[in-house]
């Protein structure tokens, strides 16, 4: 598992979403449903995708009440159909009416992005370029949309502003150019003693040039460039440091961009412009 997915990670964004949805009590279940009923209900696929947040799932049931129980069907990464049964939940009614909203927005999110992911990983097949996910993600959420974009089979970039540095165009500009933002990144990392991977954002050749010249970089991005200029870049770099194509690439390019040679393609419209999957807990 990657290493944002640990167990207080969870606990933690579980908590603050049942908070905010929860507040002072479930007033629709409580008022509504005996206390001592006990019921049953199952998550239907309503569309067609990559299933994602089964797991999740369960974290979610078990943080509001430990004593439901749930059968799985379907696992994460699984293709799934209209009508088809993700899992059976058992329990308290009003615990799986409480958990239900959290567990299908998660989910229906989820999905839609790992269905995403897995099509435009499709699309990259007989190349070497993988697909990268960003920044762009719903502030309080990144866990999860990063984690369906792992079902779905692509790789996480950098999780935050922490665990890598990325010296992007504003960076570059404010510290007066790539030497000079390359040189303060590693001086940076010298002062404080930190090991973080040192990657720069370049626009055009020239600044490809200027970041071979540089050096001490782990990864060049280039950003918003034509194949042909990626083909160039490509041949500039001879293999010294990966390459990372990013910028503006959309279903109907990135098969062109990967035929260029690159080694990543990062893509933010995986997290920040998806349609989610269509599903519903239903009781039976």
């Amino acid at each position: 598992m990657p290493p944002y997915l640990t167990p207080e990670a969870l606990q933690t964004f579980i908590r603050t979403a049942l908070a905010e949805d929860i507040g002072d009590g479930d007033h629709s279940a409580l008022s509504a449903i005996p206390a001592e009923a006990r019921k049953r209900a199952h998550l239907l696929i309503k569309d067609e995708g990559v299933l994602a947040g089964v797991e999740l799932a369960h974290h979610i049931f078990g943080m509001v009440d430990a004593d439901l129980r749930l059968e799985q069907r379907l696992a994460d990464g699984a293709r799934v159909q209209h009508g088809e049964v993700a899992f059976v939940v058992e329990g308290r009614a009003q615990s799986i009416l409480t958990a239900e909203r959290l567990v299908l927005n998660c989910m229906q999110r989820m999905s839609g992005i790992a269905t995403r992911t897995a099509h435009l990983n499709g699309l990259l097949a007989g190349t070497k370029a993988k697909l990268l996910d960003t920044r762009k993600t719903t502030p309080n959420f990144r866990l999860c949309e990063k984690w369906a974009v792992l079902i779905g089979g692509g790789i996480n970039h950098r999780y935050g502003l922490f665990d890598m540095i990325i010296l992007k165009d504003n960076h570059v500009d404010y510290a007066g150019g790539i030497r000079q933002a390359i040189e303060a990144s590693r001086a940076y990392l010298a002062r404080t003693g930190r090991q973080l991977p040192i990657e720069v954002e370049t626009r055009t050749l020239s600044e490809v040039q200027q970041a071979l010249d540089a050096g001490g970089i782990t990864r060049i991005m280039l950003d918003n460039m034509s194949p042909a200029q990626l083909r160039e870049a490509v041949a500039l770099v001879a293999g010294r440091y990966p390459l990372e194509a990013s910028g503006g690439i959309t279903e109907e390019t990135i098969a062109e961009v990967a035929a260029t040679g690159v080694d990543y393609i990062s893509v933010g419209a995986l997290t920040h412009s998806i349609r989610s999957l269509d599903m519903s807990l239903k009781a039976f």
